[in-house]
């Protein structure tokens, strides 16, 4: 009796080390994500590239991690293998590739090749991180999720904050400290996070298998609830330098720190993570991916009110608004798409769901990019709430009632 009592301590000591772990190391990974955006200005100045040349940048990394995601889906790799091997294996070549954008004398398509393949490797980071703590969580799997995607949001603003605190210095640095912050996110994920006890080992290679979820009613509202989410997602984390720079011009504001206020206004939606997957337990997934889902709505159709308010305290405010209502909602759906999914293929059903999610951004962040410009800006940003009512038409569908927990 005793010795099962020191072995469940010792079991619940791990899983509550696990989770910080599975955290951080996400954190330190998904850095590589947005690299290229924080410094895309100092690189386009350098290299002589054109000012659109960011949205061809964001959109590489974008369809590699398609690309990445739709070939790990099909091979089921992280129901195959270790999710914590393959992390580490895609964490360490994902910090190597990364290093190919300070190459000497690279080319605008050399630029893009590097980011393409770093999107690639982010399909055995972002995914996977998901598939190990759904592996260790079972049960209060929203409140992990939620942890683990405001690592994701940190991981995204955190470039920002390095083009701020190493403003003068190369741009480069930053390529370099995320390549270091991702080798040791690797390396901690592969030395701390064994196999989760709930992992079950899926099937042998079978291609059409990793379709096979979408056959559940419940299954297929949460999913495209996720892709009504992510046409605006990532469209908004890509114009928000782009809107504040609009703000300073407009208002010449000379001491607008961009680079600062990029990073606070992205971060700020990790928080928003932890606390909607801790509100989940109680209210259900399903409610309150409803709600913020309706929230960021309304900010997108309130945007032409607010994005040039003379007041930089109600628009600053307004950004947060936005920011942490338009990422609030990913954990929860990434909760609903990984309880409705069977067990032997919840990796290659979270990763199928990211694969088309991410195809998504690359439409909507070209779309906007293309009809963009300074007679529009204003009111652009209605668009992105295309998305959202899509999306909360997904999640009032009645077949998904059973999936809200």
């Amino acid at each position: 009796m005793f010795k099962q009592q020191q072995s469940f301590n010792l079991s619940v000591i791990l899983m509550k080390r696990i989770l910080p772990v599975i955290v951080v190391s996400q954190f330190f990974c998904t850095s590589l994500w947005f690299a290229g955006n924080a410094v895309i200005g100092d690189m386009a100045r350098e290299l002589h590239l054109q000012p659109g040349f960011l949205a061809y940048l964001s959109s590489a990394v974008q369809l590699g991690f398609i690309t990445g995601t739709l070939v790990f889906a099909m091979l089921g790799i992280s129901d195959r293998f270790s999710p914590s091997k393959v992390f580490f294996i895609c964490a360490i070549i994902g910090a190597l590739i990364n290093l190919g954008v300070v190459a000497s004398g690279i080319s605008s398509f050399g630029l893009l090749l590097f980011r393409l393949l770093t999107g690639f490797f982010l399909a055995g980071i972002y995914p996977v991180g998901m598939k190990i703590a759904a592996d260790h969580y079972e049960r209060g799997l929203g409140k992990s999720l939620g942890f683990l995607v405001g690592a994701l949001v940190i991981g995204t603003a955190f470039p920002h904050l390095l083009r701020f605190g190493l403003a003068g210095l190369p741009w480069r640095y930053i390529v370099y400290a995320t390549s270091v912050l991702a080798v040791a996110g690797g390396f901690a994920m592969l030395l701390f996070v064994p196999d989760g006890p709930y992992r079950k080992p899926g099937h042998k290679v079978k291609p059409a298998l990793f379709l096979q979820s979408f056959k559940d009613q419940q299954f297929r509202a949460a999913a495209f609830g996720y892709f009504g989410h992510m046409w605006e997602l990532y469209t908004f984390w890509v114009f928000v330098p782009v809107i504040l720079l609009s703000y300073k011009t407009y208002f010449h504001l000379a001491a607008f720190n961009v680079p600062l206020f990029s990073f606070l206004i992205i971060v700020a939606g990790s928080l928003a993570c932890v606390i909607s997957g801790l509100l989940s337990q109680r209210f259900g997934a399903k409610k309150m991916a409803t709600a913020a889902l309706t929230i960021s709505c309304l900010c997108c159709l309130l945007s032409p009110l607010m994005l040039f308010n003379a007041s930089q305290f109600a628009f600053l405010i307004f950004m947060l608004i936005w920011s942490t209502s338009v990422i609030a909602d990913s954990p929860l759906f990434s909760t609903l798409v990984a309880g409705n999914a069977p067990a032997e293929l919840k990796g290659t059903a979270l990763t199928i769901v990211n694969c088309i999610g991410f195809a998504v951004t690359i439409i909507s962040i070209q779309f906007l990019s293309a009809v963009h410009s300074e007679c529009n800006e204003q009111y652009i940003f209605m668009l992105l709430a295309i998305g959202p009512a899509l999306g909360l038409l997904a999640l009032a569908s009645k077949e998904q009632s059973g999936a809200s927990s």
